[in-house]
């Protein structure tokens, strides 16, 4: 073990990672936790330095998720690329020519929700890339993520009831339905993840319930988002991975990627049947016992 991590750590980093960058419990405050409560000092000390061989190893995760994600909406994405092109799908069968009006009927709605896409995605692009690193360092301690996993579970808890209010009183909106401004509203939420603890399916998914949608749309838009935020995360910080820090983990990172990638595909394909028909609630009530649990152990 020449940089401080095992294949066997590796694996277990690995599969957390995958699974809880996707399931609305914050993939970051897990790889906080879940160390600390292990006893695995090696990785606990390690990320709370500037420059360490763990932020290297984290790169790898990112990657391997994102590549489940595409993988997993690989159709989705095709026909959302594909609306750049001089016709889309809708406009070859109407006959006319693309606007770049997202509320005319004659624009596509694979190249509306593409821009959605795009514009919510802007601000937490610009915000992570000032912030991310600073907020890692600065957060990344098993009491703080535990306080933070909580508000998690309060977030949840409250977007299930403000839904619940709001769904007497107005119909479901859609990706095809949702405004710009919403979209970037819900985009924009995706900042409170920097802070471990904080899930950025979560966020998401709540503000997508306080824009209008439903569960099941909410959750899809949220992964589509997640996609070039965590591909991108991910592959600005390569060179990390295959400079001096990391040395010594680039095998421990491909495997690590390798069963992120898996779990977040199994991950992502369940949840999307989940939020079809059931809520939050699970998730919300998992984060404030798990959060609280971890508030009493680390203090």
């Amino acid at each position: 073990m020449l940089a401080g991590i095992t294949y066997f750590q590796a694996i277990v980093m690995g599969i957390l990672q995958g699974a809880t960058e996707l399931f609305p419990v914050s993939s970051l405050g897990h790889g906080v936790l879940v160390p600390g409560l292990l006893g695995w000092t090696n990785l606990v000390n390690s990320q709370s330095h500037s420059e360490s061989f763990f932020l290297a190893f984290i790169v790898g995760l990112h990657v391997g998720t994102a590549v489940a994600l595409i993988v997993f909406y690989w159709r989705t994405w095709k026909n959302l690329l594909a609306s750049l092109g001089p016709q889309s799908s809708l406009v070859r069968q109407r006959g006319v020519r693309m606007t770049w009006a997202l509320n005319d009927p004659a624009t596509d709605p694979d190249y509306r929700t593409l821009f959605l896409l795009v514009i919510a995605t802007i601000p937490v692009g610009i915000i992570g890339l000032a912030f991310e690193h600073k907020l890692r360092v600065l957060f990344v301690k098993p009491l703080s993520a535990a306080i933070f996993l909580t508000i998690n579970g309060v977030i949840m808890g409250a977007g299930e009831l403000l839904r619940r209010k709001r769904a007497r009183h107005a119909a479901s909106v859609t990706l095809r339905t949702l405004s710009p401004l919403s979209a970037v509203g819900v985009g924009t939420s995706q900042i409170a993840a920097l802070f471990a603890g904080i899930s950025r399916s979560g966020v998401t998914i709540v503000s997508g319930l306080g824009a209008g949608m439903d569960h099941e749309e909410s959750a899809n838009f949220a992964f589509l988002l997640a996609t070039p935020v965590i591909l991108l995360a991910g592959l600005l910080k390569v060179p990390d991975l295959f400079g001096p820090l990391g040395s010594g983990v680039l095998g421990q990172s491909l495997v690590g990627a390798l069963f992120a990638a898996v779990t977040a595909y199994l991950s992502v394909k369940f949840l999307t049947r989940w939020f079809h028909s059931k809520t939050l609630w699970p998730f919300a009530i998992y984060s404030l016992v798990v959060g609280v649990a971890c508030i009493i152990r680390f203090s």
